[in-house]
């Protein structure tokens, strides 16, 4: 039985140039009714299939969640609440917002529905390379928007950063995260740019018109960030993600230790009881598939315990403490050294993998060589 729920809401109210997420852009209301009502539907046939125990997180991603209306904000988080009632005292209810897609009267609605922590999608504090990689907010629209989640009483607000962007120099980073941390904010995520098929910037780079930072300085880059949140009082927990003690995202954790979620909406994935599930992406399909059978579901399979073995190691070792020997023994019957000796030994000789008592974790060196260390323990 899961105890964290992903619902994805894939509108927008524009295509990011670097994004290949399952999202959509619409100026048709009924549309998103439509979606709302399936969501609704397909809530109901899971928890009747997989009943949950106590939610302890949920999160809503997208796509942009606020681009919903208030009517279909409210709408959606009652739809919410009515299928999973069962909640955990201390629920973190996360839900994903971009700048200039927020104003009181929908993060009221949101903060009475349940929802009691933000991620904004800010990318960068630089108006030019805003427009470059194709946000719609400004800088200002930044600010206003957290200060409107603040004054409606959220604490817990987190943002988004990448680096690594077209034009983008270690300067221009620094200078983003200054007024970063000037918002004194207790969580930060930040990514390298991936240039992902079927996006602008593939076809910009195909054609090799994306100019984008070298290797180099995109590790340095990720250095700097690195450096500069230990400086402001951030921890590194995972590769990308840094907060003040007790504020780290308590459901990505779930992902990361490789835990059961429901993942439901448009091409949402999910994890239960040693199966996955992938929903239709193409909202047509996916809704068509809800009124048919009530599950929106094109894939679904179990897991073989080598594959659980390596997606524990490949997400846990994300995590700055690692991975524990002793939870690994105990879930899956065998020991690490059992399954990976010879891999962890070679990583441990060239210095990107070290031992803390019980725990296996990264080391300075092995960060950002992180996909590299990980590719070891594929089969």
């Amino acid at each position: 039985m899961a105890e964290a729920v992903y619902i994805h809401i894939p509108f927008c109210t524009n295509k990011c140039y670097y994004c290949d997420f399952n999202s959509y852009v619409t100026k048709n209301p009924q549309f998103v009714w439509d979606y709302l009502h399936a969501l609704d539907k397909e809530m109901a046939e899971t928890i009747k299939r997989t009943p949950p125990s106590a939610i302890n997180t949920i999160f809503v991603g997208g796509g942009t969640p606020t681009f919903l209306s208030p009517q279909q904000m409210q709408y959606f988080l009652e739809s919410v609440q009515r299928h999973f009632p069962d909640r955990s005292e201390t629920l973190e209810f996360t839900m994903e917002a971009n700048p200039g897609t927020t104003d009181v009267e929908k993060l009221r609605i949101m903060k009475d529905g349940g929802v009691n922590r933000i991620s904004f999608g800010v990318q960068s504090f630089n108006n030019d390379l805003l427009k470059k990689i194709g946000r719609i907010h400004d800088r200002e629209q930044v600010y206003k928007s957290l200060d409107y989640a603040k004054q409606t009483g959220f604490t817990n607000l987190s943002i988004d950063l990448i680096f690594g962007l077209p034009d983008q120099t270690k300067e221009l980073f620094q200078d983003t995260l200054n007024q970063a941390f000037s918002l004194d904010l207790p969580h930060f995520s930040s990514y390298s740019l991936k240039v992902e098929e079927n996006t602008l910037f593939h076809t910009l780079y195909e054609k090799d018109q994306l100019p984008l930072p070298t290797e180099d300085e995109e590790v340095a880059m990720y250095e700097l960030l690195m450096n500069e949140m230990e400086k402001h009082g951030y921890r590194q927990y995972e590769i990308s993600n840094f907060a003040r003690p007790g504020y780290e995202s308590r459901h990505n954790m779930t992902y990361w230790k490789n835990e059961d979620y429901y993942g439901i909406g448009a091409g949402a994935h999910g994890y239960v009881n040693g199966r996955r599930h992938v929903n239709a992406g193409p909202l047509t399909q996916y809704m068509q598939l809800v009124d048919d059978t009530g599950l929106p579901r094109i894939e679904e399979f179990a897991v073989s315990k080598q594959e659980q073995t390596e997606d524990h190691m490949i997400m846990g070792l994300r995590m700055m403490k690692g991975v524990s020997a002793a939870a690994f023994a105990e879930r899956f019957g065998a020991t690490l050294k059992a399954c990976f000796g010879n891999q962890i030994d070679d990583l441990v000789n060239l210095g990107l993998l070290q031992w803390k008592g019980d725990y296996l974790h990264l080391t300075k060196k092995g960060i950002p060589l992180g996909n590299e260390v990980f590719a070891r323990f594929l089969n």
